[in-house]
């Protein structure tokens, strides 16, 4: 009963956010300087068609019906059309979300695997070399821009010692499209081939390297942290005292009660990117949502612009609702504080 009640009101505060959210994006597009008509029409267009289209995209009624509208078509998964090539929205946003989605999971896989065990061997050898190097390690890929990193990847790895495709996600001359769940790597293997998973994986090494530093140096730092704070705890000392072998105290006594802050993380980390990731998906021509996000903020293509905004915001609140029960589930006493909060 305490972790429906706990579930329940995370429920109704990510309810609430998504609607703030709503509010904030349909605000922002209205007042951004230009004429979304005008932009679409371009120069030539004469007033009468630029009014005609105003018209047609409801944007010479009342803003309280505006935003209605806009609220209406949100419950039907409408995003209105874009305004540039005239398609939905939804749809464009639903042959590029899937791109970004593969790039941002393998990205937090590739971050954990190689993140956690970097702060447990921290933890481990706490202020002898190996603790030293994590912890330069760390504030390298947290000081290192991710295009800086993203064009440093590409020429070393891709002009200079040609191991590693550059651009896009399969070879132009591989016939195969990822039409089931939209990930390559995952409907490669659904299909039966191989040879598009190893290709897949192939490209996205690169720009999942960019994008994970970060994310990799926090989770090593947060893991360190975590490991040596419970390390001090009494039942690790009795643990000790006992004779309990070295890799069950750390793995079991240590690792488990550590791991809540790095999860913590991981989602954040792994919402966010969702619409962050635009600059590696530009430098390596990834044709995810993230980037088309971008084109359209450049062209201010305004249904484009809140579709876009509003998927990354619905599925950064998701990903945090998850979390939050993931870690309620695992960890009794976030429910507790959050009941007397």
């Amino acid at each position: 009963m305490e972790f429906l009640a706990f579930l329940v009101r995370r429920v109704l505060w990510s309810l609430l956010v998504l609607v703030g959210l709503s509010i904030v994006i349909f605000a922002i597009a209205r007042i951004v300087p230009g004429d979304p008509a005008r932009m679409a029409l371009g120069p030539t267009a004469t007033a009468e068609q630029v009014a005609d289209l105003r018209a047609d995209l409801g944007l010479d009624r009342p803003i309280v019906e505006q935003y209605g509208r806009f609220i209406a078509g949100l419950a039907r998964g409408d995003l209105g059309r874009s305004l540039l090539n005239e398609r939905p929205v939804a749809s464009d946003i639903r042959d590029t979300f899937a791109a970004t989605f593969e790039l941002v999971l393998f990205t937090i896989m590739l971050a954990f695997a190689f993140g956690v065990p970097l702060g447990v061997a921290a933890a481990r050898w706490k202020d002898r070399w190996p603790d030293n190097l994590v912890r330069v390690f760390a504030i390298f890929c947290a000081v290192t821009p991710g295009f800086f990193l993203a064009l440093l990847l590409q020429i070393l790895a891709g002009y200079v010692l040609h191991i590693l495709p550059t651009t896009g996600r399969l070879p132009p001359s591989m016939d195969f499209a990822a039409d089931i769940t939209g990930l390559v790597t995952i409907d490669g293997l659904l299909r039966g081939r191989l040879d598009v998973v190893l290709e897949g994986l192939r490209y996205l090494l690169l720009p999942s390297i960019a994008l994970a530093a970060a994310t990799m140096g926090q989770i090593a730092r947060i893991t360190r942290s975590s490991m040596i704070d419970v390390a001090s705890q009494d039942y690790i000392e009795a643990s000790r005292a006992f004779g309990v072998p070295e890799r069950v105290r750390v793995f079991k006594y240590m690792l488990r009660p550590s791991f809540v802050p790095p999860l913590t993380i991981m989602g954040l980390e792994f919402a966010s990117l969702i619409g962050n990731a635009f600059v590696v998906e530009l430098v390596f021509a990834w044709p995810g949502m993230a980037a088309y996000g971008i084109r359209t903020i450049l062209q201010k293509d305004l249904n484009a612009i809140m579709g876009v905004v509003m998927v990354s915001g619905v599925f950064f609140v998701l990903v945090n609702l998850l979390i939050d029960v993931l870690v309620g589930f695992v960890d009794p006493r976030v429910r507790i504080r959050g009941r007397r909060a």
